[in-house]
């Protein structure tokens, strides 16, 4: 194998596939990058056997071929390198990188001792999807998701597509997040799947230049791909919640507010609560909504701010942590938040509406102290 690859497109590569390599692993192949060469550059591949990815790079091939290095050593080697053509070259499993007045020599493994990936094809069931949307759906959601053992299910994301809208749902059981968009085209089969959000945040990034993302459904696997760079994830299987019985439709008490001046409150009530809570309360009447925490050997503190409400006068109590949460998705200067009482749980939502997308989040209350 023999190519010359400019250091910055080299260094681009080697860190969008370096994303899927695992940090710690028992086994030593997963922490090697594969490199292959192709007609017009060079394909990078790297997997931690859920998710796997293959990034191209413009390259000049003089030789075609084969062979796997450690990635982190080699991406750490490219950053260090001046702007200037590197030249890669392997005899066997033996590797050179030079460039300028630099050379390294390697030792690498066969391409044989690399994990193969999955087949998704594209040929029949594919769904494409604009990556603005792509994106939007990833960004207001995958915050959402479990991060316990407890149920495997809850550690995904939901994704829902039919004819004519796109759905991405998400939740830990405390507070859910879900955000939909209007969409071009149908995929004729597979259109629910759990999805990793490790596997969604890492396509957001790696398909950043692209405008419209082609989404294949294969056995148990999803692969999304663009500008020839493909990403491979395993999906979570089994049945996810009907998370439509949990979202309030009956809620009657409405408050609006400025979403920057409302989420300022909230971290300022947040260095009192508790730790292991993060309880505050909130108090809502007419024209003003009122923040209290009182922690047990640490203090107590409140605050009063303007509002529009609409209802019944309201005490129910949040974990602050949560309620900060979905708050930073909101899109727009106010949000909307709905109520039914102290123990249902809130909707909340832009006030002004999101564009062309819909976000909403849930969060369920905490029981007030007496």
């Amino acid at each position: 194998m023999k190519f010359t690859i400019a250091q910055e497109e080299f260094l681009r590569a080697l860190s969008a596939a370096s994303g899927v390599v695992p940090s710690r692993t028992t086994l030593p192949i997963l922490s090697e990058i594969l490199i292959e060469t192709g007609e017009d550059g060079i394909m990078l591949s790297a997997t931690d056997l859920d998710l796997s990815a293959t990034i191209r790079g413009k390259a000049s091939v003089k030789e075609p071929g084969s062979v796997t290095l450690p990635a982190r050593r080699l991406n750490e080697l490219i950053r260090e390198l001046p702007p200037s053509p590197v030249h890669v070259e392997s005899v066997g499993e033996k590797v050179s990188v030079d460039c300028d007045k630099t050379r390294f020599r390697f030792f690498g493994h066969p391409k044989a001792d690399f994990p193969t990936f999955p087949v998704v094809g594209f040929d029949d069931d594919v769904l494409e999807i604009p990556r603005a949307l792509f994106e939007q759906l990833v960004h207001h959601t995958t915050y959402a998701a479990s991060t316990e053992d407890t149920r495997p299910i809850l550690n995904g994301v939901l994704w829902e597509v039919n004819d004519e809208e796109t759905r991405m749902v998400a939740t830990n059981g405390h507070r859910l997040a879900s955000y939909t968009g209007k969409r071009a085209a149908a995929s004729k089969s597979r259109s629910n799947v759990i999805v990793p959000p490790k596997a969604l945040t890492y396509a957001s990034r790696i398909f950043e230049r692209e405008e419209t993302l082609q989404v294949a459904f294969g056995e148990n696997q999803l692969a999304i791909r663009a500008g020839g760079n493909t990403l491979y994830t395993r999906l979570i299987e089994g049945p996810y919640p009907n998370y439509n019985q949990v979202i309030p439709q009956d809620n009657d008490k409405v408050a609006t507010a400025d979403r920057d001046a409302l989420i300022k409150a909230l971290r300022r009530m947040a260095v009192v609560a508790s730790d292991q809570t993060h309880r505050v309360k909130l108090s809502f009447r007419e024209s003003e909504m009122t923040l209290f925490v009182s922690t047990p050997d640490v203090g107590e503190a409140n605050e009063k701010m303007g509002i529009d409400y609409q209802g019944e006068p309201l005490d129910i109590g949040f974990n602050a942590a949560y309620l900060l949460e979905v708050l930073k998705y909101v899109d727009g200067d106010q949000v909307k938040l709905t109520f039914k009482s102290p123990e249902r749980a809130a909707l909340v939502t832009p006030a002004g509406g999101n564009g062309d997308g819909r976000y909403l989040a849930l969060v369920m209350p905490l029981r007030l102290q007496e």
